[in-house]
């Protein structure tokens, strides 16, 4: 398979399409898994999820796609954060009862590890599993990267598998700590600075 290289931002016309390759880029990622291990609860939860955490970048223009929606990133600009409260009741209304507490402490070291100063928030970068390798998500990272550099202003991300760390390190992020709670997978808080 051949990649398309260009990068769009993704409209309200293809918000559907967008979400549900994330959740397709999603349905190996370790914390995801343990959020919801059951895949019909998965595949209800998931998309609620996305919707809430990186659901605004649609509205600022900064949910960027490749050529037939194959892989995905959602960009919160400066200021913009997600929607706490949908989130809160995605989790009351979805999580085993026995993750309620771990997942709680997750999130409050997500708010914590996030940088007090101006920056870029990347909640969500995904490929459609069928397009994995094909270097869209580096299309994607250095697209919005050029656009942090330009403005001078830092990047973070938090990644939910391990696997994924390098990736986020030749972007010029570095690790700033890890978030780990009970019986939950680490999450690694990552920082880039600008360029």
């Amino acid at each position: 398979m051949t990649a398309e290289p260009n990068i769009k931002s993704a409209h309200a016309n293809i918000r559907a399409s967008t979400v549900w390759t994330i959740v397709l880029g999603f349905a190996a990622d370790p914390l995801t898994r343990w959020s919801w291990p059951d895949p019909s609860q998965y595949l209800r939860s998931m998309p609620q999820y996305i919707n809430a955490c990186g659901g605004r970048a649609f509205e600022h223009g900064t949910a960027y796609v490749t050529g037939g929606i194959r892989a995905a990133a959602l960009w919160l600009p400066p200021g913009v954060q997600q929607d706490e409260e949908t989130l809160d009741a995605i989790m009351a209304q979805s999580l085993r009862p026995e993750i309620i507490e771990d997942m709680a402490h997750l999130r409050q070291g997500m708010a914590e590890h996030h940088p007090p100063e101006p920056h870029w928030y990347l909640p969500l970068i995904a490929a459609d599993p069928n397009w994995v390798g094909q270097g869209l998500g580096t299309l994607l990272m250095k697209y919005a990267l050029q656009r942090c550099d330009e403005e001078g202003i830092a990047a973070y991300l938090e990644s939910s598998n391990p696997e994924n760390i390098p990736f986020y390190q030749r972007h010029g992020f570095r690790v700033i700590g890890e978030i780990q709670h009970g019986s939950s997978p680490p999450l690694t808080p990552m920082l880039r600075t600008a360029y």
